[in-house]
């Protein structure tokens, strides 16, 4: 990878767990000792297919993707979505032969960092302690890729679509941080993220909305009530 690519780039990898306590002087160095590539992808490309082998780790620059999953009905679900800073497919290409279990598609023009997998597990002659520092960030990104997806079972488990609701509503006021806040999914999207029928979703929310559950405009929420479950519409 090209310096000048890298310096431009450097506040995305800076914002990225892999690169944490590791000086901005660093990065481009170590971008060539680890032989990183960029690569750019139009809106709606594929970034990874489901049953794809994935040897490196990708780190997004710039743009938003999102994790899919088909079902056994062919019915598209979304797993996660993917902002600068974070990763594509760090599990699959940690796991050492293992065909990807889902689909990276670009939602927005996107850039992505490749760095191959081999690459960061094997012994640096150069800069030895920021490599140290790397291998640790890659273990730490692994469990936090992990967790993300725990999250999402907790939706996934509830048993009615009240129950997905609050427990996908409370978890991003919990890491928001704040009364009132905005999701990242129109409803169509909230609907395969949360594995449900959009119109049922909908009426649901109007029902949650009515019983003093919730207030919510479009994508942005705010939750009135901390209750661990509720009786449901659906």
């Amino acid at each position: 990878m090209q310096r000048k690519a890298a310096q431009n780039n450097l506040e995305s990898l800076c914002q990225s767990r892999l690169f944490m306590g590791i000086s901005p002087n660093d990065i481009p160095q170590m971008l060539e000792c680890l032989s990183a590539t960029l690569q750019e992808y139009a809106k709606d490309e594929m970034v990874v297919r489901e049953g794809d082998f994935v040897d490196d780790v990708g780190i997004i620059l710039q743009g938003t993707a999102q994790s899919t999953k088909l079902s056994p009905a062919g019915k598209q679900i979304i797993v996660s979505l993917h902002y600068p800073g974070g990763y594509t497919a760090v599990l699959t290409a940690a796991s050492r032969g293992r065909r990807c279990p889902m689909s990276v598609k670009a939602i927005e023009p996107l850039e992505v960092l490749f760095i191959p997998i081999r690459n960061i597990l094997s012994p640096c002659t150069k800069l030895c302690m920021a490599h140290e520092q790397l291998l640790g960030n890659l273990f730490d990104s692994i469990a936090e890729r992990a967790l993300e997806l725990h999250d999402r079972n907790d939706c996934l488990m509830m048993p009615t679509i009240r129950d997905k609701v609050l427990t996908y509503l409370t978890r991003v006021k919990r890491e928001t941080g704040t009364e009132t806040f905005k999701i990242p999914f129109d409803r169509e999207a909230m609907a395969e993220y949360l594995d449900v029928d959009r119109s049922a979703l909908s009426r649901e929310l109007a029902w949650m909305k009515r019983d003093g559950l919730i207030e919510f405009s479009k994508n942005e929420f705010r939750l009135l009530q901390e209750v661990a479950t509720h009786s449901s519409s659906d």
